[in-house]
């Protein structure tokens, strides 16, 4: 697959490339018109148009395809029109070609290829100047995806119209569509008979704020989080809307779905009791308005199979929803669990032994629980699933355990994961020692650590504490202050337990890093409650297994700052509102937005689907995840605490955990004080390429700054990214400025390194790492006990079987692993980084191909350094005995989990 990619890439390189319209032959066509006026001569061009077929359709629109391709036969047909960036000096509009029918649609509407190439015959007179733009009317019933349209017959070369969306019926739509060649312009270079139409098409995309979203529609607007909940279905179901001053939040692509049920009742309870009875009331509301502005502001529901709005344009492409809907744990998750939880309640039991998780991977679920006989009362694709399978819900065995089973349980397998593992970017090298926290000490308690020195300093090497910080040698993983204030509410979950934990590591002379000491804090309830525990390396068999459950408590703390922070925080939700802004600001001409668009792909999609079964009420992340229903509100305090934008790429994201200094002498600048840290290291590499590919690129466009500070769609873009869908935080100074080339640079190199490299390294890991659930437990159910406890006994008796019941249990853990291998899935039809669709014409400017081609070279050279790192026997953090090499950011992927591949966009 790979061999194949970059033969086709070094093939496309080959191709002449020859920009579809050039500054240079616009100038040279205006020299030739001769000075005398000559009459006009009409002539004939021919268009190429590829539509894509979808593989399977359903019976309605194979009969719909049908009437079409009657209804075309007599008159109800596509029809286009072809217009030119000049302007008709008599009526002062664009001047258009006279309309041209789609031939043969009739004819091929039984051709089963993937693609099908249709054709069109545009009139046109010698004076029409050059084409810019192409009107699309669709006067069947049935949508249909236009891939593109390419025009032939013009002296200057063929005219390359990149189109990639759905067109709709004209009796649901009855706006004509506009696609614009594949010519770059800035909106002051747009070519005057392109402008209104420019302008026309973004207004299109705004949309007016107004009404609920079809599906058909191609409407972008902002809003915010108040679909997560479902007070209808009861008031465990409610959930706090997230954005705005008391909760913010990044925005989220609006559906205007209206208030649920519960919402609009409650409305009307507020209004008639508000006038009748002020003073009860306004008491009753003060002390319950969290609870009441979730049920009142709750947008109503839109639950699974049915689907929840996005622009037509962002849902995904068929190939793609097969891929996503047809996995095997995919169909055992939304067509076995709800079953078996029903069938099998008695068996949401613990994990007796470590042969019951080995037996997942050898025997599937049924098989462990006695279910054979079930499948047979399941729907005919489950029993399929059976036959192929030899075990329903059998699962891969998990990179993690792959080459050693035993890795997960050693002290430098638990450093080398916070360097190399799948949340590489929480670790932070430790400029004090003890650490403070940062809470209001009013509340929370004492600010100080209970870490002394002499819980370290038997573990240094000989260093004293002091000698080790000096030099660099100490560092942490600090999730103390995001947990400690959900405790309370965490621990009082059923079924759920956790600590904020700290972890002291130190760096050792062969580059791993081994834990020293861990903290364990529970909430502060008086001032003689011992509430802090420090666990140190085990000495003895009970220090031992307190020591592992200490590190589970770690890992959990890990699992759920991973998800709900650094993977959906950071890459998903803070990238929508850029998103957003970009269609609703940006031309499809902008340069600026044809260089993000690949990293927009399924952006939107993705993440409505997250908000639907995912990060919503009782969705799979509150049931996986330790912090339950409080999973959102820790992802918002992080947002509003720790949150920078222009801390978000990654040498800036470094800096600030002090784990690299500046270095002029290094291409990108920096130099890692921790040398063997694979996710640094092998990022700084692909952040380098993107930064130069990205200078490349807005140098071309933008040869001064001034150009920056005058183009009014790139400032509306960003303006509106800040202060509209992130408006919660735009008053912060941080923000980064957006006046010179420099600025737009360090911009548009952190959004795309977010949406590629930084998600990638978070999301592809996620079962090779975390399907063997006792590496990386979501969640803990048990706290560690001491010897005052009365459950110290029976951890005594047999601590194995109190570990296991800690850990999430049977159905728990299955549920979690279906989840992440998922997530963790390639599809097929994945554009990787250096990859494009439609490589030689995607831009019209012959340069900038050229450029990227350059950039898609540097891709894979760093691909071939990483292969050569994971080689090297003296990084022990990515090569040595059931060592897993560092592969999360290897650029190329084939389908399937491979814990590897850097696709362009967060697309999963």
């Amino acid at each position: 697959m790979e061999q194949k990619r970059r033969v086709h890439l070094r093939k496309a390189a080959k191709v002449p490339v020859v920009a579809a319209i050039s500054e240079d032959l616009i100038k040279a066509e205006a020299k030739a018109v001769p000075a005398q006026k000559e009459k006009a001569v009409e002539f004939k061009v021919t268009a190429t148009i590829t539509i894509r077929n979808k593989s399977k359709e359903d019976f309605k629109e194979t009969l719909v395809k049908h009437f079409d391709a009657f209804t075309d036969m007599i008159g109800r047909n596509v029809v286009l029109e072809l217009i030119s960036t000049e302007e008709d000096p008599k009526t002062m509009a664009p001047k258009r070609s006279k309309e041209a029918v789609l031939k043969d649609w009739s004819k091929k509407a039984n051709v089963k290829a993937e693609k099908v190439y249709y054709t069109a015959e545009f009139t046109v007179d010698s004076n029409f100047g050059v084409p810019g733009a192409i009107t699309v009317t669709n006067k069947h019933q049935k949508e249909f995806f236009l891939e593109s349209i390419t025009i032939e017959d013009f002296a200057y070369g063929p005219l390359h119209f990149p189109c990639n969306s759905w067109v709709q019926s004209n009796k649901h739509h009855p706006r004509k569509r506009i696609f614009f060649t594949n010519q770059p312009y800035l909106p002051d270079q747009t070519p005057k008979g392109l402008r209104a139409l420019r302008e026309k098409e973004l207004d299109d995309l705004r949309g007016n704020g107004k009404g609920v979203r079809k599906l058909s529609d191609r409407v972008y607007d902002f809003d915010v989080y108040n679909d997560l909940g479902n007070p209808d279905k009861g008031i465990d179901y409610a959930r706090p809307m997230l954005g705005g001053e008391k909760v913010p939040y990044p925005r989220r692509c609006r559906t205007g779905r209206g208030p649920s049920e519960t919402g609009k009742y409650m409305d009307r309870i507020f209004h008639v009791v508000m006038v009748t009875h002020y003073l009860s009331f306004y008491a009753f509301v003060n002390s319950n308005s969290r609870l009441l502005m979730a049920d009142m502001e709750a947008e109503s529901r839109v639950e699974k199979p049915l689907p929840i709005y996005v622009p037509r344009d962002e849902q995904f492409e068929e190939s793609k929803q097969n891929a996503f809907s047809a996995g095997r744990l995919r169909a055992v998750l939304h067509n076995l669990l709800p079953q078996l939880k029903a069938s099998i309640s008695a068996h949401n039991r613990d994990l007796n032994s470590f042969s019951d998780i080995d037996g997942l991977y050898k025997e599937g679920l049924l098989l462990k629980l006695g279910f054979h006989e079930t499948v047979k009362k399941l729907p005919k694709m489950v029993s399929k699933l059976q036959e192929s399978s030899e075990g329903l819900l059998k699962y891969e065995t998990p990179k993690v355990v792959s080459k050693d089973k035993f890795a997960w349980l050693r002290d430098d397998e638990f450093g080398r994961q916070a360097l190399a593992g799948v949340n590489p970017v929480n670790i932070e090298r430790l400029a004090s020692f003890p650490p403070v926290s940062m809470l209001d000490p009013e509340i929370y308690g004492p600010q100080e650590s209970a870490l002394k020195e002499e819980h370290i300093a038997g573990q240094l090497n000989g260093m004293t504490v002091q000698q080790a910080l000096d030099e660099n040698k100490l560092f942490m993983v600090d999730y103390h202050d995001i947990y400690l204030p959900f405790l309370d509410r965490i621990n009082a979950l059923d079924g759920r337990k956790s600590y904020a934990t700290r972890t002291i590591f130190f760096l050792t002379p062969s580059g791993t890093l081994k834990p020293v000491a861990i903290e364990l804090s529970l909430p502060h309830t008086s001032p003689n409650s011992r509430s802090k525990r420090v666990v140190t390396p085990p000495v003895d068999a009970t220090t031992n297994w307190i020591w592992q459950l200490a590190k589970a408590h770690v890992c959990s703390n890990d699992a759920g700052v991973h998800q709900l922070v650094n993977h959906w925080l950071r890459t998903h939700a803070c990238m929508e509102p850029f998103i957003l802004a970009a269609h609703r600001q940006l031309s499809a001409m902008h340069p600026i937005f044809k260089l993000l668009d690949p990293h927009m792909r399924y952006t939107l999609e993705i993440n409505a689907l997250a908000r639907q079964s995912l990060i919503s009420a009782d969705g799979v992340i509150e049931n996986c995840f330790t912090p339950g229903r409080y999973c959102m509100e820790m992802s918002a305090a992080a947002y509003r605490s720790h949150w920078r934008f222009d801390k978000e790429g990654l040498p800036a994201d470094l800096i600030r955990r002090g784990i690299a200094v500046p270095d002029p002498t290094q291409p990108h600048g920096l130099k890692l004080l921790i040398e063997d840290y694979p996710y640094a290291s092998d990022g700084l590499l692909i952040w380098n390429a993107l930064e130069n590919w990205v200078r490349t690129y807005v140098n071309r466009y933008y040869p001064n700054s001034s150009l920056v500070c005058n183009d009014r769609e790139l400032q509306q873009w960003y303006h509106e990214s800040v202060h509209v869908g992130h408006a919660d935080l735009s008053k912060e100074s941080w923000w980064p400025s957006l006046n010179t080339t420099d600025d737009l640079v360090s911009i548009l190199t952190t959004l795309i390194w977010l949406a590629s490299a930084q998600h990638a390294a978070l999301n592809f890991g996620q079962y090779p790492y975390g399907g063997y659930v006792p590496n990386r437990p979501p969640l803990m159910r048990r706290l560690i006990p001491d010897e005052n406890d009365l459950e110290y006994a029976n951890f005594l008796a047999d601590p194995q079987k109190y570990f296991l019941s800690a850990l999430p249990s049977l159905l728990q853990a299955t549920k979690f692993m279906a989840v992440v291998d998922t997530l963790s899935t390639h599809s097929p039809d994945e554009e990787y980084l250096g990859e494009r669709q439609h490589p030689s014409i995607w831009s019209g400017d012959a340069e900038i191909i050229e450029a990227f081609y350059g950039f898609s070279a540097e891709i894979r050279r760093i691909e071939k350094e990483i292969e050569k790192r994971n080689a090297d026997p003296n990084l022990k953090n990515r090569c040595g005995a059931g060592v897993l090499p560092y592969e999360l950011l290897a650029p190329s992927s084939g389908p399937g989990v491979t814990c590897r591949g850097v696709p362009n966009s967060v697309s999963i």
